[in-house]
């Protein structure tokens, strides 16, 4: 049994495949899916489908990435958005160095304000990290968040993970650890302990090597499995286990009754 911590499943690229999607997902052993919202504008059509899928869990946040359209006084709105059916973070939020991202001046507040948040209703999160691991721990300990949560598509280095890890983060493991140029990636998943990573794929985006160009699905939540079953010298079925038991850790709410 696998599960996808990292999918926008509510994404309009899916609004016409997503119930043979999830069917498929389901026969295939993915059985578990955790949603981030991204923008104020969808979070009430995650909260719709929330209702619909009794597999997702959802996380609420504002995406670094599209804060240009964003106002902090959304954030005001986001504790009574987490008292919605089966949410078990907040999330995606952080800090994005990509190039045409909005200034940094821009992103810190609200990362921060978001932070304050989770911190006040005691929930993990999901963060967002582009470039920018060194100015997000440095964010955790200025707010004092200690509920840890997941840090999505980590590529740092070894160091840098065990910055998060001592903050009590597991790792987000995707579709780049399936590239053989992704050295440094492979060395850092190599060297983690049993305790420290979960599977995602962050569909529709990055997907796995050969498969470039295409939609990512959660469907590639075993073949990520086997790929790091295989740089690690481990049982897919070892890795299956672990990451869920991971992932359970990460989000306590995950099998609570939210209703």
């Amino acid at each position: 049994m696998f599960i996808d911590s990292h999918c926008h499943l509510d994404f309009d690229v899916f609004d016409e495949q997503r119930d043979s999607l999830m069917s498929r997902c389901l026969e295939n052993e993915v059985t578990g899916f955790l949603v981030p919202g991204t923008t104020f504008a969808s979070w009430s059509k995650l909260e719709a489908l929330i209702k619909r899928y009794p597999e997702w869990r959802a996380a609420y946040g504002l995406h670094p990435y599209f804060l240009a359209e964003a106002s902090l006084d959304q954030i005001d709105f986001l504790g009574e958005q987490c008292d919605t059916q089966r949410v078990v973070a907040v999330g995606e939020i952080g800090l994005d160095c990509w190039p045409n991202a909005v200034d940094m001046s821009v992103q810190i507040p609200f990362f921060s304000r978001q932070l304050s948040v989770a911190k006040s209703l005691k929930l993990p999160v999901i963060l967002h990290a582009r470039k920018s691991y060194d100015l997000v721990l440095k964010c955790l300990r200025e707010v004092g968040f200690k509920d840890g949560g997941v840090v999505h598509a980590f590529n740092g280095s070894l160091e840098q993970a065990k910055r998060f890890l001592d903050l009590g983060f597991v790792l987000g493991i995707g579709g780049t650890v399936t590239y053989p140029r992704a050295k440094k990636a492979h060395r850092v998943l190599a060297s983690l302990s049993n305790s420290a990573f979960v599977l995602e794929t962050d569909s529709p985006d990055m997907p796995l090597y050969g498969f470039q160009g295409q939609n990512n699905t959660p469907l590639s939540i075993p073949l990520i499995a086997q790929c790091v079953a295989s740089i690690r010298e481990e049982g897919v079925e070892l890795i299956a286990q672990q990451t869920y038991d991971n992932l359970l850790r990460a989000f306590p709410r995950w099998n609570e009754d939210l209703l």
